[in-house]
């Protein structure tokens, strides 16, 4: 298997539409890209494809630069659907078995696809006034146009999948009446609670959650009404804003402040940029639109008023490897400085809600991490409750949620059809 398929989490069929493109048989290449993947213009236009496919390009190790994958796939996608090439969704004879998915992010809509193509009724339940998840809220609008999820997820309502939004799990219904409703239920909720940043200081106004601040920027961006933009608790104009954090997350707060009209950006992360979790091609992009890396620097404290007005850091170093194998950072305590702030972001990462509490289901296991307990077909500890994308697996990328959404459909029919009735079988 070439290497840029075998580093795709979908196992995309990259060299085959890539050749079908330069021959220019583009029907056949867009074809090609949607038979493993459920959203390849939104995967060509977010995925980190310099750690994925094009970072393990064949041409790239041959000095060459690699193919621009990403670039590709965005444009047949496009294409496909400036065409008319893009198929609806054609549902297999009816089994009279549902489904219940709680989320309608990437792992819930590519699940519901899937299970709707197998005949099953198929209810999508979102907290959330829009369907899309963290590809509407949580990306920005400059690196995923919103009307890109929109044309999916209506494709995904005129196939005959019912989203249910503004519902919440545990609040306007409980996951044991869900049960009842549904022969199966899917749980792919993703993770929002942020990690806490534990310095002095870090609860003085003006220190904010990058999902705050994104979701406020996304809504704007949507036209809605965004009260802390108007008082100007979540913006970034003339403000001195310091991120805090290293991941893709970090970046798209970096250039969503930029773009907001911020007095000066900069990004603060412990390690060094070869051992940064983010897209090195965002990075780059950040810098040229003048934001500032502090590498290898951390936070000691937030200091000022009851605003926050300093950042005090330190430099750091790297020291020995720790269980996931990259170095450790550690305080170097020759230096310190400070960096002006009135707008702090912390962009630390996702850790999953509490969802047996908020559900109300003491059987549902989690592990030392939090995220739910499965087994090899990701089933969770209650029967017919399936799990996937980052309440499984941890906060992850958006292409690992279309891979979880894709494999679940298929150890959700296969317990349907075991559990399937004689006569809805032979319907």
């Amino acid at each position: 298997m070439p290497y840029c398929q075998s580093h795709c989490p979908l196992h995309n069929h990259i060299p085959d539409w890539l050749r079908l493109t330069a021959e220019g048989r583009l029907r056949e290449a867009y074809d090609l890209s949607a038979r493993t993947s459920t959203m390849p213009e939104i995967c060509g236009r977010i995925c980190p494809q310099d750690r994925l496919c094009e970072g393990n390009c064949v041409i790239e190790f041959s000095g060459h630069g690699a193919v621009t994958i990403g670039s590709v796939e965005k444009y047949l996608g496009d294409n496909a659907w400036k065409e008319g090439w893009v198929r609806p969704i054609e549902p297999g004879p009816a089994t009279g078995q549902s489904v219940g998915i709680i989320g309608a992010g990437p792992a819930g809509l590519t699940a519901a696809e899937y299970l709707r193509r197998a005949g099953h009724e198929v209810h999508v339940y979102d907290r959330h006034d829009r369907a899309g998840g963290l590809l509407i809220y949580g990306i920005p609008n400059f690196k995923l146009d919103k009307s890109v999820v929109d044309r999916r997820v209506a494709r995904i309502e005129e196939g005959g999948i019912h989203i249910h939004r503004g519902v919440e799990v545990g609040a306007d219904v409980t996951l044991s009446e869900l049960r009842e409703r549904h022969d199966a239920i899917f749980v792919a909720t993703g993770v929002y609670q942020s990690r806490e940043l534990t310095v002095d200081g870090a609860d003085k106004n003006g220190v904010i959650r990058a999902i705050d601040f994104l979701t406020a920027s996304n809504r704007s961006g949507l036209g809605d009404e965004v009260a802390a933009h108007a008082d100007g608790s979540l913006l970034a104009k003339d403000r001195n804003v310091v991120v805090i954090g290293g991941g893709d997350t970090a970046m798209d707060c970096v250039r969503t402040a930029v773009r907001q009209g911020a007095a000066s950006v900069k990004c603060l992360y412990r390690r060094d940029r070869e051992n940064m979790p983010g897209s090195r091609t965002e990075v780059a992009h950040a810098e040229e639109e003048g934001v500032e890396f502090l590498w290898l620097s951390g936070p000691a404290s937030i200091e000022g008023g009851e605003r926050a007005e300093k950042v005090q850091a330190n430099r750091m170093q790297l020291g020995e490897p720790d269980a996931d194998g990259r170095r450790r950072p550690v305080v170097d305590p020759s230096s310190s400085f400070a960096l002006d702030a009135d707008l702090v972001i912390l962009a630390l990462g996702f850790e999953p809600e509490p969802l047996p509490a908020i559900f109300g289901e003491t059987g549902l296991n989690v592990d030392q991490w939090g995220t739910l307990e499965c087994d090899e077909n990701m089933m969770t500890s209650l029967p017919g409750v399936f799990a996937g994308g980052d309440i499984a697996r941890g906060a992850s990328l958006v292409v690992w949620a279309v891979r979880d959404g894709r494999d679940v459909a298929e150890h959700i029919e296969t317990y349907l059809a075991a559990e399937r009735k004689p006569s809805a079988a032979a319907a």
